[in-house]
């Protein structure tokens, strides 16, 4: 959308520097999807203290299934054999 407005000078130079942007118009969407994050952030800040992240019945599934977990210790440890078998050969 194609807007005149009137910018402070000092402000949009200041503003430009910040970035740094190479056009007003990168420097005005900057501060506009900055205006519109904090305006979400906002809405999230609403829910503070009222939301539990990780615990109740997800959480215990997450402790009884440990056999997912377990191909993965197999690797790193199958990762691992050879660079020690190498490290022992260099003594």
């Amino acid at each position: 959308m194609r807007t005149n407005i009137d910018i402070d000078d000092d402000l949009m130079a200041a503003a430009m520097k910040a970035g740094p942007y190479k056009t007003k118009k990168e420097a005005v969407e900057a501060g506009l999807l900055l205006l519109k994050r904090q305006a979400a952030y906002r809405e999230i800040l609403k829910f503070r203290g009222q939301l539990q992240w990780g615990w109740g019945d997800e959480a215990e599934e997450a402790n009884d299934a440990p056999a997912a977990a377990e191909p993965a210790k197999a690797h790193r440890a199958a990762a691992a054999k050879p660079k020690a078998e190498k490290a022992r050969g260099r003594r």
